[in-house]
């Protein structure tokens, strides 16, 4: 039996915008992601005796039908992993400022597949360790970064999903290390998966952003937090996600991760034409 959820219930604000509204048609939504010809190609199935090599995740974070596909490359490799106890959602804050970051340590978040827990040992432990994080549900009241992913989890894990959001508002070196090396020490001995949730370069012609992002994505391949900073930095490259990604490859590191493979990249002139695109990546890190 499901344990009680007790604590904060975050209520969705992008249903029926970035993904569909209704439990029917979001599920059709997603199964399309998986089978289109910029995705998989095929469903997850999920291996309930996974080898759980994953230690982290890229994922994009626009409407489904831009990046769906995209994040569904992403989710079938993890199906394909196992089953982890914890989901770690990390994602830029496109709205609010005047903070570090924030985490909801309790509670859980609504969307049209039910809700999905909050791990409130995790969170506690990681606020413990980061007792200036701002541990309140309205920091994610108008942010997208974060729910998107929420859907694509619930399919694949369903009432077994616990997650743990934390919302980057400072992105800098280090912030992205305090925030890794935290997350090393308190998930080292657990099941977890990072997701680094991040769209790519915003509003640039197809090549000049294909350029860009996959030069940030040799760095993401070598795990090198540091470079992909750098070099986003000087390039002054409009990747949204480069705090919470960095992040991701800090805690990863020092968890054991060993390599990264980039899984898939398309942009969003592939879906509709345009003459400025939103780049989108997927990528997992793991270890031996």
């Amino acid at each position: 039996m499901r344990e009680k959820i007790t604590g904060p219930i975050r209520q969705p604000v992008v249903a029926g915008q970035f993904y569909a509204g209704t439990e029917t048609e979001l599920l059709q939504e997603i199964e399309a992601a998986y089978l289109s010809d910029r995705g998989p190609g095929r469903l997850p199935k999920v291996d309930p005796d996974g080898p759980r090599q994953i230690l982290g995740l890229i994922c994009p974070h626009a409407g489904y039908v831009y990046s769906g596909a995209v994040a569904a490359t992403a989710y079938l490799a993890l199906a394909a992993d196992g089953v982890p106890e914890v989901v770690v959602i990390i994602g830029p804050s496109h709205r609010l400022g005047g903070f570090w970051a924030g985490i909801q340590s309790a509670g859980a978040w609504h969307t049209p597949l039910g809700e999905a827990q909050i791990d409130a040992e995790v969170a506690r432990d990681l606020l413990a360790l980061l007792p200036e994080l701002v541990d309140d549900v309205r920091v994610f009241s108008y942010e997208h970064s974060l729910e998107v992913q929420v859907p694509l989890l619930q399919h694949l894990y369903g009432e077994r999903l616990r997650i743990v959001p934390l919302l980057m508002v400072e992105s800098g070196a280090p912030d992205a290390r305090r925030l890794g090396e935290a997350l090393a020490q308190v998930l080292t001995e657990r099941n977890a998966v990072i997701v680094a949730s991040t769209d790519m370069t915003h509003q640039r012609p197809a090549e000049t952003a294909r350029g860009q992002d996959l030069a940030l994505a040799e760095y993401i391949r070598n795990l090198d937090a540091e470079g992909l900073l750098q070099e986003r930095a000087r390039r002054n490259i409009s990747m949204c996600g480069y705090g919470p990604t960095a992040a991701m490859l800090i805690a990863a590191q020092q968890l054991g991760a060993t390599g990264a493979e980039i899984l898939a990249y398309h942009h969003s002139g592939e879906v509709a034409p345009m003459p400025e695109v939103v780049g989108y990546l997927a990528a997992e890190v793991v270890r031996s």
